[in-house]
């Protein structure tokens, strides 16, 4: 790890130790989509003139990026000039004092599996992390509860849970068939020790967890209908 780069990571997590300026960032990273400043003040209950100060603020620090887009649907003359609006910046933050370096041992790690054909065997142990985890919760937690503590971000959509962060990306990156195919593997085994009614199919969405968890029985399964995860399913779920 570049100590330079190590000095700019707490620079930009330091940016939210202002308590109005974290709930901020935490809304417009939930949202999933573009927010204006009226929307992002009223979510904080503060004024609109301090939230586009602090909005500006996290884009300077590179946790958020900025645009502009009209607001209102309306376009052509008497529409109104677009709006300045925020997003989760594309960068990643890791602080760590003093310094690790567990992501370049990951890829290290996931390099070697591939190379020597353990797949299946990671998968399996994956899957047996899951089942950890799951019986390590608090007793009674819910699916999405266990999921946000893991930085899944799972949110609802159509009766489905989706994942808006996927807390292995930069791996899957690098790897995206091992380490999606791990991903899953862990996923269903949470769900079979947690005993919660869903399944976890692969589902992948552009800047998204691959995983989606929908009503039916644990198990496995891809969403290409062939039941095999191509490498072209983690691309889409790699795309920012």
């Amino acid at each position: 790890m570049e100590i330079e780069a190590h000095d700019d990571d707490l620079d930009a997590v330091g940016a939210l130790g202002d308590p109005v300026r974290r709930a901020l960032y935490r809304f417009v990273v939930g949202q999933g989509r573009d927010v204006g400043r009226e929307e992002a003040a009223t979510a904080a209950g503060i004024g609109r003139t301090l939230a586009a100060f602090h909005l500006d603020k996290l884009v300077e620090a590179g946790l958020l990026e900025q645009g502009f887009r009209r607001l209102t649907g309306r376009t052509g003359p008497g529409s109104g000039r677009p709006a300045k609006v925020y997003r989760r910046g594309a960068g990643e933050r890791a602080v760590s004092l003093p310094p690790r370096d567990y992501r370049t041992m990951a890829l290290i790690l996931a390099e070697a599996v591939e190379t020597l054909g353990g797949e299946e065997q990671a998968e399996a142990a994956a899957r047996r992390a899951g089942e950890r985890l799951a019986a390590d919760a608090v007793p009674d937690a819910d699916l999405s509860a266990l999921l946000a503590r893991r930085g899944y971000e799972p949110y609802e959509e159509d009766g489905r849970i989706r994942l808006r962060n996927c807390p292995f990306h930069v791996l899957a990156d690098d790897r995206p068939l091992l380490v999606c195919s791990m991903n899953l593997a862990l996923c269903q085994g949470l769900l079979s020790a947690s005993g919660t009614g869903e399944r976890a199919v692969l589902d992948p969405r552009p800047g998204e967890c691959c995983v989606v968890f929908s009503p039916g029985p644990s198990g496995g399964g891809a969403s290409n209908g062939d039941g095999a995860f191509h490498e072209g399913d983690a691309s889409k779920s790699n795309e920012n």
